[in-house]
């Protein structure tokens, strides 16, 4: 298929990169910035562009992959002499309804953690996809199945709650690894010190319901443990607020009865 990217950060970088391996042709790029276009233009190719007139008016896919506060103001203009072509957006918050101005519309999103300097294995990587009618579906369709082994259909109600349940597993403990970052960084002990705890977590999940694996001090509520811990956050009146109300989540959660 012959695809137009509309935007060129992380996730566009390397969604443009798998379609690019599996034989599609990346026709045009666009950024705000011809830097960033060019850059992933230079890696997929077809020819970047800092203007949305620039781009074709035609193409078999206009995949667009920027910030979700920009879509509202970006598909008008995209719209304009590009009406009737197929367009996809990759937002995992935003309704397929911010398209709805287009013929043909749907949403193409790969729920994974991007970074531009960090390739994924989209194989078997999760995708869902929404469309208004039978040729945006079939387009979506061959797109996502063209990269990964794992496609299936999710209306835009469905994909708000997913990307919320994402932004815990993923955006949430990733900010976690941080303050547990900055607590060692502080006493010189180097972070690295923690990653077989980090696989060790991540591996029992694979087989075990995330409730039933969590262990420390919250989960049996050790009153003494969290006040000596809430003591060596003393200064830092946001980390102990985190702290306490993690684990009085972790505590609740675990005094739950089994659903």
């Amino acid at each position: 298929m012959n695809v137009v990217f509309v935007g060129a950060g992380r996730l566009a970088t390397q969604l443009a990169k798998a379609l690019h391996a599996k034989g599609h042709t990346i026709v045009a790029v666009y950024s705000r910035t011809l830097t960033s276009a060019t850059a992933l233009a230079s890696v997929v190719g077809g020819f970047p562009t800092d203007s949305i007139a620039a781009l074709p008016l035609e193409a078999d896919a206009f995949i667009i992959a920027v910030k979700d506060g920009a879509l509202p103001t970006l598909v008008p203009q995209l719209a304009q002499g590009r009406a009737a072509q197929p367009m996809f957006h990759t937002a995992g918050s935003m309704s397929m309804q911010v398209l709805s101005g287009l013929r043909h519309h749907g949403v193409i999103y790969p729920m994974q953690t991007f970074s531009k300097e960090r390739d994924v294995d989209f194989s078997h990587l999760p995708f869902f996809i929404e469309a208004n009618d039978d040729q945006a579906l079939q387009v979506a369709t061959e797109l996502a199945t063209s990269v990964s082994d794992n496609v299936r259909q999710m209306s835009s109600d469905d994909r708000r709650y997913l990307h919320l349940a994402a932004v815990f597993a993923c955006n949430f403990s990733n900010h976690c690894y941080s303050l547990a970052a900055n607590i060692l960084e502080r006493h010189g002990v180097p972070f690295s010190v923690l990653l077989p705890l980090i696989a060790e977590t991540s591996q029992k999940v694979l087989t075990m319901h995330p409730r039933e694996a969590q262990t420390g001090p919250a989960v049996r509520y050790d009153e003494n443990v969290i006040a000596a811990q809430m003591q060596l956050l003393d200064g830092q009146p946001l980390m102990q607020q985190v702290y306490e109300v993690m684990s009085q989540s972790i505590h609740s959660e675990a005094t739950q009865p089994p659903q």
